[in-house]
């Protein structure tokens, strides 16, 4: 294989590449859209389906802010979750901290100096 056809190949893999995440990025978007009717979902997996680079980029051109819109809310609304699970986990209470400490240090799980290290932290 020459040089050439190496680098047209290399370029249409680039560009296959490109359309997948395009397209996947579109219908987890008509899906995430929860002002779309279920019935406006379909007729836009159904014209992906028929007529796929145009409604890709009418897709994109029309509702290009608010993809980008919801990306971000459902960004934000990860990151509060996975806070919240935290802060659950974490308690956030100081002395349920030092207590379960405590208990972790009686049982010999933990030795004094991470024991220190824990109340340390939650007192922080």
């Amino acid at each position: 294989m020459n040089d050439g056809n190496f680098l047209w190949t290399l370029l249409i893999i680039f560009f296959m590449v490109f359309y997948f995440m395009l397209l996947f990025m579109v219908l987890l978007d008509i899906f995430r859209d929860h002002k779309m009717s279920g019935w406006i979902k379909l007729l836009w997996i159904i014209a992906l389906l028929f007529f796929h680079f145009i409604t890709l980029f009418i897709y994109v051109i029309f509702r290009g802010k608010g993809m980008a819109e919801r990306q971000q809310s459902a960004a934000v609304e990860n990151q509060e979750a996975r806070q919240a699970y935290i802060q659950s986990m974490a308690g956030t209470n100081p002395t349920e901290q030092i207590s379960s400490a405590k208990a972790l240090l009686d049982a010999g799980t933990i030795t004094q100096a991470e024991f220190d290290s824990l109340k340390t932290k939650a007192l922080a």
